[in-house]
């Protein structure tokens, strides 16, 4: 390490209370006082002066010439004396600063680390020392590498030199990637976040990092997103149970309770046609009531699965619950269905959940938009399902997304984040709501827990 990467790269300046600059306790220059000042440039005028005067008039006044030669002498004296003072004023005002900025350095709380262009340390402070468990006598002089994991150091150094070659004077480090250090003895890594500058002193350019230990934070970010994932696990596994229990009760309701309303209606035909007449408006009335019983059975199961969801694949089953829709709501609904032979390559998992966003898009539009119609494309391209809904009503306002008991919409954005998809919810060009659905047509989430 060369002498001059000791020297002081910045400077601090101490302030009293009314905000002067303070002088420094070892000494002050004389060359600070005006009258001190003056006095010299009366003294030396007045010398030359004597000695023009001693030059003209030579060696007839020997006394004078003998004088002058003493003068000069003094002179140059008090001048050595003069500026030997300044000197050893000016290196006690260096090193006090010097054991100023030490101080304001080895004061700070996070790790402050300097090093010159050939990237060897020369600033190295004592929470450094503490973070890196490594003393900054055998931190001087050694490359920064030393610091930094193996598989990172050759990126990190070309990392320097292209901001080096940028003259900005400062940036934060790693923004996206969280950066990772190396203490030298243990050989543990750590994470870090840091913040890097440069500055030019002389002919050498100096790098400097201030960083911190993030271990602590860093866990407990990663404990947080495990324990999210698990709660996303858990609540898609919830959902998935849910969603087999009602296709279990939706073909139980259809095949058996079905089965049995059928038949109840054919031996209900056949009394009707044995009853004396006084009994045919009763039977009449009990065949429309079975009829109605029938429908009913019919939507609840409907409502609960759509078994053509699982018979005759996610198209079909998102036609007919918009054409269901439109039917029971009296709103427009149109709905244009693109690629409808990738759609089927979709996971089970998948089609359910885009088939409850369409549900439950549709449902929001019958309860709180206010809408007249309502335009809906459900298509598959890059290996994704794409959904979007848009109607003219009211528009959701962003209190009502924020809203605690808004589990619908809750609901429908973490089962699509469990398959890798995502919710985007807007106003609409129109005034209304636009909700978009983007998923992996083979689910992600699946994927993993597989």
């Amino acid at each position: 390490m060369d002498a001059g990467d000791s020297e002081v790269l910045t400077s601090v300046k101490e302030t009293d209370a009314g905000g002067r600059v303070a002088r420094s306790p070892r000494g002050r220059s004389m060359f600070r006082h005006r009258a001190a000042v003056a006095a010299a440039a009366a003294a030396l005028g007045a010398l030359l002066a004597t000695n023009a005067v001693a030059f003209l008039r030579g060696m007839d006044s020997p006394w004078l010439l003998g004088a002058v030669i003493l003068s000069d002498i003094a002179v140059i004296g008090v001048g050595i004396f003069v500026a030997a003072r300044e000197v050893l004023v000016a290196e006690s005002r260096s090193e006090s600063s010097q054991a100023q900025l030490d101080s304001v350095v080895d004061s700070a709380m996070d790790a402050i680390i300097s090093v010159n262009d050939e990237q060897r340390i020369v600033l190295f402070n004592r929470a450094a020392e503490q973070v890196f468990g490594l003393p900054r006598q055998e931190a001087f002089g050694m490359p920064l590498d030393g610091l930094i994991p193996q598989r990172f150091r050759a990126a990190h150094r070309s990392h320097i030199e292209a901001f080096g070659r940028t003259g900005v004077t400062s940036r934060r480090m790693g923004d996206v990637t969280t950066l990772w250090a190396l203490r030298p003895r243990s050989g543990e890594e750590f994470p870090i976040e840091a913040s890097i500058s440069q500055a030019i002193h002389g002919e050498r350019h100096y790098f400097t990092v201030i960083l911190r230990d993030i271990t602590r934070r860093k866990q407990a970010e990663d404990a947080l997103k495990a324990s999210q994932r698990e709660l996303r696990e858990l609540s898609a596994r919830v959902l998935e149970a849910r969603e087999e229990e009602k296709a279990h009760i939706a073909r139980e309701l259809h095949d058996e309770l079905g089965q049995l309303l059928t038949a109840l209606k054919m031996d209900l035909a056949w009394l009707r046609e044995r009853a004396p007449g006084e009994l045919d408006a009763k039977t009449r009335e009990m065949a429309a009531l079975l009829d109605q019983t029938v429908a009913a059975t019919r939507r609840i199961s409907a409502d609960l699965r759509p078994l053509m969801l699982d018979d005759l694949g996610l198209a079909d089953a998102a036609r007919w619950l918009a054409e269901d829709f439109a039917s029971r709501s009296g709103i427009a609904c149109r709905l244009e269905i693109a690629n409808g032979e990738a759609l089927e390559a979709a996971a089970k998992s998948v089609s359910t959940a885009v088939y409850r966003a369409i549900q439950e898009s549709l449902t929001n539009i019958a309860r709180h938009a206010g809408a007249k119609s309502a335009w809906a494309t459900l298509a598959a391209a890059n290996d994704e399902v794409h959904f979007e809904m848009e109607d003219d009503g009211r528009g959701i306002a962003p209190q009502d997304l924020a809203k605690v008991r808004s589990l619908g919409l809750k609901g429908m954005r973490e089962r699509l984040a469990y398959l890798g998809g995502s919710l985007e919810i807007a106003r609409a060009p129109r005034g209304g709501t636009r909700v978009r659905v983007r998923v992996p047509l083979r689910g992600r989430g699946e994927e993993g827990a597989a």
